[in-house]
């Protein structure tokens, strides 16, 4: 029996139901936002990921060269196909653009609980806008993009200017090695660090500001930074907006890669790997071609969301069964059309089983509605309309039938 591939899944249609209500949610939701969808190519060329995280990310990727020999991957992320796509089709585009997407993503690493080889991300990109506003929008519309799902999450906003400023005295190998332990979120290994960089000095610092919950402190450490205002200005307007997040300015990764705010947020049930948001300002239209442009963004794992939430009942649409004889098959077909006609879900059987079969099989099945068309309703034009949860039964005319199920998916 040849098996799925490690870090793949197979979605029969009871999680699929559920996924796509997820999914949906979440569309309208940004939506409302103002963000329109951007689909990009599922293989981009390997440049554009090493341009925007470095070689390393080589040995995450599903990487080949093509019959042409160009080296191309499969996206593992969805931020950099989005900012190409930007560079290559709407820098003119008036500004601020505001993107959404929501694509499949690869990456060759051991799969576990929430952590998939082929995986799923749903996001949202401000392209043009630099300012506290738009700072505070992007964290807005993550905020409502997790709550609509349903799951139980926290998010966590920092500003990397304040790291930066109490690491500016070190050369980049040292700051790298001292972000590294503060991913860690290991102090003795901090310490260590330190000693060895000779700058001991920074150990109570960065502690404190790791530890710092209110901005008074965070500015007590740092400083009265040129970022001040902004930083104020952002969380002002996230208090206005009633978004409720928890200072953290030890967020540690992408120092190399995001410029200014950065926010994460977490599911509670999740274990280690409880991360299911990231984001923060970026710049990264350059690096492409294009002109420096100010970015802002996220990305949710849909996958690790899904997982939090858990099994559920998705919203069920009505639907029908059209129950007829090998003999009435005729009036059967332009039953079903009639109702599929006004986006109603009729099914009919195909086994030419027997009317108390199929009526036993509607029931299992969990249609909301059977539509009988026996010998007697053939020959008069009508259906016997039977409502499964009621029990209820009524012949009338096929238009009326269809009427009647259709108010009944209003309601």
């Amino acid at each position: 029996m040849i098996q799925k591939p490690r870090g793949t899944r197979d979605f029969l249609p009871e999680e699929m139901a559920q996924r796509r209500e997820l999914e949906q949610k979440m569309r309208k939701t940004a939506a409302s936002f103002g963000f329109g969808e951007i689909v990009t190519p599922m293989f981009e060329e390997q440049e554009l990921f090493v341009l925007k995280s470095g070689e390393g990310i080589l040995g995450e990727m599903y990487a080949f060269e093509d019959k042409g020999d160009r080296k191309i991957a499969l996206r593992p992320e969805l931020t950099a196909p989005t900012i190409r796509a930007y560079v290559n089709e709407a820098q003119m585009a008036p500004k601020p653009i505001r993107w959404f997407y929501f694509e499949e993503c690869f990456r060759y690493e051991r799969p576990q609980k929430g952590r998939y080889r082929q995986f799923w991300q749903f996001g949202c990109e401000i392209i043009g806008a630099d300012s506290a506003a738009a700072d505070a929008e992007i964290i807005g519309t993550a905020y409502a993009l997790l709550k609509c799902t349903g799951v139980r999450f926290v998010i966590k906003v920092g500003h990397l200017a304040p790291m930066k400023h109490l690491l500016s005295a070190l050369d980049p190998a040292g700051q790298k090695k001292v972000m590294a332990a503060l991913d860690k979120r290991d102090e003795e290994l901090l310490k260590t660090v330190l000693d060895e960089l000779n700058k001991a000095e920074l150990y109570e610092p960065l502690i404190s500001l790791i530890k710092a919950q209110t901005l008074d402190e965070v500015f007590k450490i740092a400083g009265d930074i040129p970022e001040r205002a902004r930083i104020e200005e952002t969380f002002a307007y996230l208090k206005a907006q009633e978004i409720p997040v928890i200072l953290n300015f030890g967020i540690a990764r992408g120092l190399d890669y995001y410029t200014g705010m950065v926010f994460e947020g977490f599911a509670d049930n999740l274990g280690a790997e409880n991360q299911i948001l990231g984001g923060g300002v970026y710049r990264l239209a350059h690096l492409f071609g294009g002109k420096d442009t100010p970015c802002c963004g996220f990305g949710i794992g849909f996958d690790r969301v899904a997982v939090s939430i858990g099994e559920f009942a998705p919203k069920k649409a009505v639907s029908v069964a059209i129950i007829a004889g090998k003999e009435e098959r005729a009036a059967a077909y332009k039953a079903a059309a009639a109702f599929r006609a006004e986006g109603i879900t009729a099914v009919m059987d195909l086994l030419d089983r027997s009317f108390s079969a199929q009526l036993s099989s509607a029931i299992k099945t969990g249609v909301s509605y059977a539509v009988l068309v026996g010998p007697k309703e053939a020959a008069a034009g009508t259906v016997t309309l039977k409502n499964l949860a009621k029990s209820e039964q009524k012949e009338m005319n096929l238009a009326a039938a269809v009427a009647d199920v259709c108010s009944a998916q209003q309601n």
